[in-house]
This record gives structure tokens, C-alpha cells and sequence, in this order.
């Protein structure tokens, strides 16, 4: 159905003649009364009739109206929200981000970019940093940013930062305050981890078969809120990132390790299948332009 019909239908059951009609929308008026005729046909009833100059609305035109009226005020709702989605200065950037990287990196990167644009606005998604989960909380994130490898030929994504890892004791332990330490110095260690499926989990096995050993996992938690607090209790020691300035436990050593490959990388994901819309694209490409520019927080 016309929704220029519907318009027109609309404005002349407002009061407009058909020839007020014409001017404003700039066409003649046999069009328009034309286009108001074949609407009637599509709704198989009488809409208007004449009464003297003015169309006037029958009872089914009556009925219809509140229906055309409700609709177009739905559909002009709807092309709103399109335009301010279409508004790289209003829009919504919806964002996925691993757990431990809300604590430092997601707010200073939306602090930085809210700055110069404050009315986009940020729906927020956090993720596991689990192997085999769908990216982009399932396709429904404009973008997401993890530790997590990204595998899928549907997805495009780019380092943005190396994270280093630490080991982390509890004060009291053998290791605790040294200025650095090599993983195999840990190998008769007790160690706390993180689910089998983490990232991170398999990243220290990875490391610790390097070193000439498999971790002794005695816990496993859920995320690293939970595994620096059975370290602090002496529970066992674990890899985790370097803690950021000001936010370590005092409970809690972290010693740099010497290992190659004792990083984590930390990148950006975004659709290969679909277009971002401006404000999500101007959010990527910000992120990745700080991240170029060596702009990011600090990670040691």
C-alpha cells in the first residue's frame, strides 16, 4: 500500500482540499485524486465523498483513519530512529567487551570518545573470553573487543595491544618480591586458574608445557576477580594480566615473567558480512587510530 496515499488520504481527512494537497506536495491535482481513488480500491470500500468542494470522510473512512493515523505516526517514528542511527553524532554503538577489560580500557575508551561526541550513546555487552563462543555476543554487537582469538571467516579483527601476564603470589610466598621470575621456577606450584575453555586457561598451559611442565590447577574460578582472591588467600599461585596502576591487591604480588610469550593480545572484532553504521564505524576507527598512535592506557 501507498504510503503517500495514506499521507494524502490523511491530510484531506484533516480538512485539506485536494488542490492544497497538489501545492504542497508539488503534483497535480489528478494525481492525487487519482492515488486516493486506487486506495479505496485496495481497501475495497468508499473513504470519501464529495460535499460541495471539500472530500469528506465516510464512516469507513472514519474507522480506517485511526488506523492510518496510528501507522503513520509508527512509521515516522521508525524513520526517526533510522536517521538518528544514520547520525555518526547521535547514533548507538553496540559494544561487547571481555570482563577484565571493563575495569580499565572500555571506559577510557568510551570517556575519550564521548568527549568529541556526546550524543552517541553505548548499549554494552560483556563476554567470557571462552574459546568457540559466537563473536560479537552472538551477531548482535556492532564490535567487540577481547583477548579471545577470533577464528571465524565472518569476522575481521585487529591487534589494538599486547596485555603482558604476571605471576601472581600471595605475599607471603617463596617467589613473592622478586623482580622477575621464569615460569619453571613455578613448576611445583599449586596454581589457580580459570575454566578450561578460557583463553587464558590454555595460554597458561601453553606456557607452562614451554617451561617443562603442566600446571597443577587446584581451583578453577569463573573469572579473575575470583582467582586473584584464592591467591591472596595462599590458595595457590596463577598467570594473570598485570593489574592496572592504582587497582592491584595489597594482598597479591605480581611478578613480571620472563618467558616469551608471556602476553596476552587484546584486539578488535567488527563484521566482515555487514556494513557498520556511522557512529559504530567512527568508534572503530577512533579505537584503532589510538591504538596506532600508542594512545591506549598503560599496560604495565
Amino acid at each position: 500500500m501507498d504510503t503517500d496515499a495514506l499521507r494524502w488520504f490523511q491530510q484531506v481527512a484533516d480538512g485539506m482540499t485536494v488542490t492544497e494537497v497538489s501545492e504542497q506536495e508539488q503534483l497535480t491535482q489528478p494525481g492525487i485524486s487519482r492515488a486516493l481513488a486506487r486506495l479505496e480500491d485496495q481497501v475495497g470500500v468508499a473513504l470519501l465523498y464529495r460535499s460541495g468542494r471539500i472530500l469528506r470522510m465516510t464512516h469507513a473512512g472514519a474507522v480506517f483513519k485511526r488506523h492510518v493515523d496510528a501507522v503513520l505516526h509508527n512509521l515516522d517514528d521508525g524513520l526517526a530512529a533510522l536517521s538518528e542511527l544514520l547520525d555518526p553524532d547521535a547514533g548507538t554503538v553496540v559494544l561487547a567487551f571481555q570482563h577484565s577489560l571493563g575495569t580499565w580500557l572500555i571506559p577510557d575508551l568510551m570517556r575519550g570518545f564521548r568527549a568529541d561526541h556526546p550524543g552517541v550513546r553505548f548499549e554494552l555487552h560483556q563476554v567470557r573470553d571462552e574459546l568457540g563462543s559466537p563473536a560479537l555476543y552472538g551477531g548482535r554487537a556492532d564490535l567487540e573487543i577481547s583477548s579471545r582469538p577470533q577464528h571465524d571467516p565472518e569476522t575481521r579483527h585487529r591487534p589494538i595491544a599486547l596485555e603482558p601476564l604476571r605471576l601472581a603470589t600471595s605475599r607471603d610466598h617463596r617467589l613473592a618480591g622478586r623482580a622477575s621470575v621464569q615460569l619453571a621456577e613455578a613448576a611445583g606450584e599449586p596454581f589457580v586458574g580459570l575454566r578450561p575453555r578460557s583463553a587464558l586457561r590454555q595460554l597458561t598451559d601453553e606456557l607452562c608445557a614451554r617451561a617443562g611442565f603442566q600446571p597443577d590447577i587446584v581451583f578453577e574460578g569463573e573469572d579473575l576477580a575470583t582467582v586473584r582472591g584464592f591467591v591472596a588467600a595462599g590458595l595457590g599461585v596463577a598467570v594473570v594480566p598485570a593489574p592496572r596502576a592504582g587497582s592491584a591487591e595489597p594482598s597479591v604480588c605480581y611478578i613480571p615473567i620472563e618467558d616469551p610469550g608471556a602476553v596476552r593480545e587484546i584486539s578488535l572484532t567488527w563484521s566482515a558480512e555487514r556494513r557498520l553504521l556511522p557512529a559504530a564505524e567512527r568508534f572503530r576507527v577512533y579505537v584503532l587510530t589510538r591504538a596506532r598512535d600508542g594512545q591506549l592506557p598503560s599496560l604495565d
